[in-house]
């Protein structure tokens, strides 16, 4: 009855190791969710805010030169929002090319239980 219980001793293994990846893809998925939203939430009220200021400065520099250079002042305003619109949708790329991918954790560590199969070295209860 040995190999019987050996392969019962693996089978245990094998769900704990299930087990484990799948709490800890359970968590990554929250933290990404809630990391999204949080993100969501902040650029929708910084972009309000700031649209609203920037409604409100266009406004009053349009009126200061209303009799005198109008067109003028209404382009370089155009041009100085296009320019930070341009510079911010930059940044916006580079952080997400430097944000971490998506599962990493868990692609990782299921990586490292395949290779440690193929190797022969099968972790003990489950555990990494």
């Amino acid at each position: 009855m040995g190999i019987f219980g050996d392969m019962a001793k693996m089978a245990g293994a094998l769900l704990a190791i299930f087990q484990t990846r799948a709490e800890l893809f359970t968590v990554e998925l929250q933290e990404e969710a809630q990391r999204l939203l949080a993100c969501l939430i902040l650029s929708l009220a910084a972009l309000f805010c700031a649209a609203m200021a920037a409604l409100l400065v266009v406004l009053l520099v349009v009126a200061l030169f209303w009799e005198t250079h109008r067109i003028l002042i209404i382009g370089v305003l155009i041009v100085l929002f296009g320019g930070a619109a341009l510079l911010i949708g930059l940044g916006l790329r580079g952080y997400f090319r430097r944000k971490p991918q998506f599962l990493a954790y868990t692609r990782s560590e299921i990586a490292r239980d395949l290779e440690r199969f193929k190797s022969g070295n099968n972790p003990k209860g489950g555990q990494a």
